[in-house]
């Protein structure tokens, strides 16, 4: 029997923007084998989803209430949402709408 897949969509705020949060995520995302998509919001936050095993996507989000090292995370809200079926974790464009399972845009150091 195939293991259950979920998803949480995430909005980290703090000082996440400009300390490569985004790239950082990706490398774990990578690292950990869930995917999804993590993009810079207008607003200073940092939007993340994970798709992948409940193990695997718990990890990514205890990431993402740390960060990478010159990030500040202050909050973190999440909630769970149905899967779609990702199949990669990709860097999407400030507020883009690439559907997350498209070819990586954005810069991979932001």
């Amino acid at each position: 029997m195939a293991e259950a897949v979920i998803r949480k969509s995430l909005v980290i705020r703090g000082r996440v923007q400009g300390v490569w949060f985004r790239g950082a995520t990706q490398r774990q995302a990578h690292a950990l084998g869930v995917a999804g998509w993590v993009r810079n919001c207008a607003d200073g936050s940092v939007e993340a989803v994970f798709e992948g095993s409940p193990a695997l996507v718990a990890a990514a989000v205890a990431f993402c209430h740390e960060g990478p090292r010159n990030a500040r995370v202050d909050h973190v809200e999440s909630r769970n949402e149905p899967p779609e079926g990702l199949t990669r974790f990709s860097i999407r464009e400030d507020g883009g709408t690439d559907g997350g399972d498209g070819p990586r845009r954005g810069r991979a150091g932001d």
